[in-house]
């Protein structure tokens, strides 16, 4: 059996987020449930379970908590290899240009310029919805934010000079000198929660394909962008905080929408 507060306890020691804990927890409980006795045995048991009902993505999770607590409970032998995920030749669900040009229009408006703002800064700093939680207004004064990751890496985001002095000029019409930049009615900071459904909701409104609407969506259109105005694949990479530049390289590639037009546009034999 997992000892679960055992493992919380040495998650949170370890620096994890508390979506991570709260990940890994939940894997374990699934576990726990289904197989009972931490072996080698049933850990293979636990993967094959995983890969017939799930994602590679999602198994891969699952499979990094086991690995996790066999690090807490000094086994490393009982560790599991993740299983390889083959990317796409595309990228797949990624708000066009075009389309993301139309959200900031129609939300351009005194009643939604609060979402104006949410998707001008998602698309506009390439920043992740949990960092984008943590901007102020001092940040946006200082055009950048510092953050920090979990193995002490510091990260700057910078904040465009335009979308600073459009934020600023906002800000001073609610008469916000600091703060948490994105607050609910409340005056709490907004969750991510929070955000993806208002998205959705708006996508509704406007008829957009919800799909390609949703906060990392964005940060993919802030990648696709930059490469298409400044090719450093290197400088993007550290942008966006990638440990490694293959990761950044997926955004050399074209979304399948992007592929099917060049294909309608170039093949007439």
């Amino acid at each position: 059996m997992i000892d679960l507060e055992k493992f919380s306890a040495f998650l949170r020691k370890t620096n994890k987020s508390a979506n991570t804990v709260a990940s890994y927890c939940f894997a374990a409980r699934q576990y726990t449930t289904h197989f009972g006795e931490f072996t080698k045995k049933n850990l293979l048991l636990y993967k094959a379970f995983l890969i017939e009902r799930f994602k590679p993505k999602t198994v891969n999770i699952r499979l990094l908590a086991m690995n996790a607590y066999a690090t807490c409970i000094s086994r490393p032998t009982l560790k599991m290899p993740l299983i390889r995920i083959q990317q796409k030749p595309f990228l797949e669900n990624v708000i066009s240009d075009a389309d993301y040009a139309y959200f900031k229009r129609k939300l351009n408006n005194p009643a939604e310029r609060y979402w104006y703002f949410v998707i001008r800064f998602l698309a506009a700093t390439g920043a992740r919805i949990s960092e984008l939680l943590q901007l102020k207004v001092e940040h946006v004064t200082a055009g950048h934010i510092d953050i920090y990751s979990k193995g002490g890496k510091m990260r700057r985001i910078y904040i465009p000079q335009k979308l600073k002095d459009e934020a600023l000029s906002w800000l001073a019409t609610r008469g916000q000198s600091s703060g948490f930049l994105f607050i609910n009615r409340s005056g709490e900071r907004i969750t991510a929660r929070g955000i993806a459904a208002q998205l959705k909701k708006l996508t509704i409104k406007y008829k957009l394909n919800p799909a390609v609407v949703y906060p990392h969506s964005f940060r993919h259109r802030f990648a696709k962008n930059f490469l298409e105005k400044f090719n450093d694949i290197s400088l993007l990479a550290d942008l966006m905080g990638h440990e490694s530049i293959e990761t950044t390289r997926i955004y050399l590639r074209r979304t399948s929408t992007e592929q099917r037009s060049i294909v309608d546009k170039v093949v007439t034999w």
